[in-house]
């Protein structure tokens, strides 16, 4: 008896060292795990059965590690994997149990780039180059549907890059299988010296959305992503083919048809024809150029309606494609300061109601490597009717120090020519700005930046500083801005002019030790959130966001209370809603109550209520939708959005602003799709319409037709624009 017993304490030692040694934000590997590729040596048929010998020789991978709900532990959705090449491919095999099969996975729809958390996922991470602060991300559902991305860093996510790849998957009685096929003239790599295989970082995930299980190969700390490839294993055994050409066309013909009444007097329609396109070229395997001529964005998703009720600019996010691919290497800033914001290309200047100017040409340039990365940036906007051409320069450069820290620099300019509403002008932006991580724990950023412009002969700065610790079970950091009277960056944004902002603040991650607990997370904590001007310290708002309730459910539903006590001093014109508010101070609270079910479920909603004191009034602001989507090939949305004042300004108004929405998806398959929105603003009596239909005849070759309709039928400023849009695109890839 002696014996087993020893016996039996000896099989759990090493459970139990892997248990110490995966407790809280443990340390990456001194040595890396590693995975082996296997060269096939029959022909692998992309159908998403992994039945050939080759797949079944190969070496399997299983030993994944949970992170959601909790880390570490067993797990209820086993996952294994293999991966083969050839001469021209890279191939990645995933087998996704689930004893409910087809009856438990969550898909929400056939669209690429799907949204991460509301479906079942299987994806994996490659670093190609070694760098370990950067990969690109290969994501599928049990549909098939893709999902392509960059991430550096562990920060910054670029959803819109495109590679030209293939995924076959097949759904059964036991789970589902994923099988991927990247052609290597899709990647960036370097030759290992003659005789030798390839090494590459490699990590891979999944998720099984019906339980939130979240599992990562190799282990990874909960409180990061499997995007952090300090913790990557390493993929050994690749024998590459020399880099193809790597060049990629992609060519453009549009027609476009518009029609448009103003005050009931119409103006008669007018059909133009667009020709243009795209050229990306991968030069070597760490630069890449891209060009674009007589650019169009016809199949940009459109603004949403926002109704601002603070004292601060609206940040709205690219949706062009040019801009928005390959967009995480420019990134300085936040969505509060940016010297760069590639919105400001392609826009009338007129700041009160910009429109879309076309675009003659453009170049990108990226040179990145495992020490340093140069960008480069030029685009020349065409000359309108009311304001002359403009030509817009970005130069980036950025020195990597250490394992995951880097400085950098940019400087952008613009130039526009004189036009009829506006004289030539030279706007100059210079940027530094320092990353740092000392340890996987802590991120430190500071940014500083001036800009000069000589129409308004104004000099201005601006800069930001953040510092963040993240463990297991807290969050705490420091945000500060500012942004000076006069700094003007004419390829930026930025919140507002004259104002500093600190935020301090943290929360307390809590997690139940039991599991299969109705709450996966709960989140309770404060930020102070301070805002003065730079010119003389001058107070202008306060205020304490404080939430003791925001957690998420173990079907990742989401509750949040919170309120708001804020102080305001008004010392500008101010009318949120039009309605006027008295120069003046104001102390208030907010209350808020925000909630979201399961969004990977049939039918789905949403509620967020804020209610109390607003300045010297009341104000109730109701946001609620609701989304069905009976199966993956169609789904319905609706939105509601209600501003209910009372008493409110300087004439004690009461005022009620609505904007509703709703939003129509279909889908034959993943690659044709259909989508039809529309949105109508009481405050400004405006409605949308928008509808798409896509297909895709071909990787990542399109056919797109588009109708938009935007009016307003009320009052005496009535009018009308309708356009019909048919555009085809051709890509190839040499």
């Amino acid at each position: 008896m002696r014996h087993l017993l020893r016996s039996f304490f000896l099989m759990l030692l090493p459970l139990c060292a892997r248990s110490q040694q995966y407790e809280g934000n443990f340390q990456p590997p001194d040595t890396p795990l590693v995975v082996r590729a296997m060269k096939v040596e029959g022909k692998i048929n992309l159908d998403g059965i992994l039945d050939e010998p080759d797949w079944q020789n190969a070496p399997l991978i299983s030993d994944f590690f949970r992170i959601e709900p909790k880390q570490g532990g067993p797990y209820d959705f086993k996952t294994e994997m293999r991966v083969l090449f050839d001469d021209k491919n890279l191939y990645v095999g995933g087998g996704c149990a689930d004893s409910l099969g087809k009856k438990g996975m969550r898909v929400q729809d056939f669209r690429r780039d799907f949204s991460f958390g509301d479906n079942d996922i299987f994806f994996f991470q490659l670093d190609p180059q070694n760098l370990r602060r950067y990969c690109v991300s290969f994501q599928t559902t049990p549909l098939g549907t893709q999902r392509d991305i960059q991430v550096f860093d562990d920060t910054t996510i670029d959803n819109d890059w495109d590679a030209l790849w293939a995924v076959k998957t097949r759904i059964s009685d036991t789970g589902w299988t994923a099988e991927f096929s990247i052609p290597f003239k899709s990647l960036r790599y370097e030759l290992p010296p003659e005789g030798q295989t390839a090494t590459w970082g490699f990590s891979a995930s999944r998720l099984a959305r019906r339980t939130y299980e979240q599992t990562v190969f190799p282990p990874v700390p909960q409180t990061f992503s499997p995007y952090r490839m300090t913790y990557a294993a390493r993929l050994e055994g690749l024998e590459l083919p020399k880099p193809a050409l790597n060049l990629r066309i992609n060519l453009y013909a549009l027609y476009n048809y518009e029609k448009r009444s103003n005050s009931g007097v119409s103006v008669p329609g007018a059909g133009t024809s667009k020709f243009g396109g795209d050229a990306k070229w991968a030069i070597n395997s760490h630069a890449v150029l891209d060009l674009t001529v007589n650019t169009d964005f016809a199949q940009a998703d459109v603004d949403r309606a926002v109704n601002n009720l603070t004292r601060f600019n609206v940040f709205f996010p690219e949706r062009r494609q040019f801009f928005l691919e390959n967009s995480g290497i420019f990134p300085i800033g936040s969505g509060q300061i940016a010297p760069y914001f590639s919105r400001s290309i392609g826009l009338s200047n007129n700041q009160f109601n910009a429109k879309p100017v076309p675009i003659n040409a453009g170049v990108r340039f990226n040179d990145r490597n495992e020490n340093r990365t140069w960008s480069g940036l030029y685009v020349n906007q065409r000359a309108t009717d009311t304001q002359g051409a403009a030509n817009f320069a970005l130069a980036r450069f950025q020195k990597n120090s250490g394992k995951q820290n880097n400085i950098g620099v940019m400087l952008t300019h613009s130039y526009d020519d004189a036009g009829s509403n506006a004289g030539s002008n030279h706007n100059t932006t210079l940027t530094a700005d320092i990353f740092m991580r000392p340890n996987d724990n802590w991120t430190i950023f500071f940014m500083a930046s001036g800009s000069k412009d000589e129409y308004t002969g104004r000099f201005g700065h601006a800069g930001s500083f953040f510092t963040g610790l993240r463990l297991i079970n807290l969050y705490t950091g420091y945000v500060g801005k500012w942004v000076s009277p006069d700094y003007l960056p004419r390829m930026g944004f930025i919140f507002g002019q004259n104002v500093a902002f600190h935020s301090p603040g943290g929360y307390y991650i809590w997690r139940p030790k039991k599991e299969n607990s109705l709450i996966r997370r709960a989140d309770p904590g404060f930020f102070f959130n301070y805002y003065h001007n730079v010119s003389d310290g001058g107070f202008q708002q306060l205020e304490w966001f404080i939430f003791p309730v925001y957690q998420w459910f173990r079907d990742n539903s989401f509750l949040e209370m919170s309120f708001t006590p804020t102080w305001q001093n008004i010392d500008f014109t101010f009318a949120p809603l039009n309605v006027i508010i008295s120069q003046g101070r104001y102390f208030y609270t907010r209350y808020r109550l925000r909630y979201y079910s399961d969004q990977s479920r049939q039918l789905s909603g949403s509620l967020r209520a804020e209610f109390g004191n607003f300045y010297d009034g009341r104000l109730l602001a109701l946001t609620t939708g609701a989304r069905y989507a009976p199966s993956p090939y169609a789904a319905l949305v609706l939105d509601y959005e209600l501003n209910q004042a009372s008493a409110l300004g300087e004439n004690a108004e009461d005022k009620t602003v609505y904007l509703y929405s709703g939003g129509l998806r279909l889908a034959l398959n993943a690659q044709l799709q259909g989508t039809a929105f529309y949105q109508f603003n009481s405050l400004d009596k405006i409605g949308r319409w928008n509808a798409r239909l896509s297909w895709e005849y071909q990787p990542l070759s399109f056919l797109f037709l588009v109708f938009n309709d935007t009016r307003n039928d009320l009052g005496i400023n009535r009018f009308k624009q309708t356009g019909a849009i048919a555009k085809l695109n051709w890509m190839k890839q040499f």
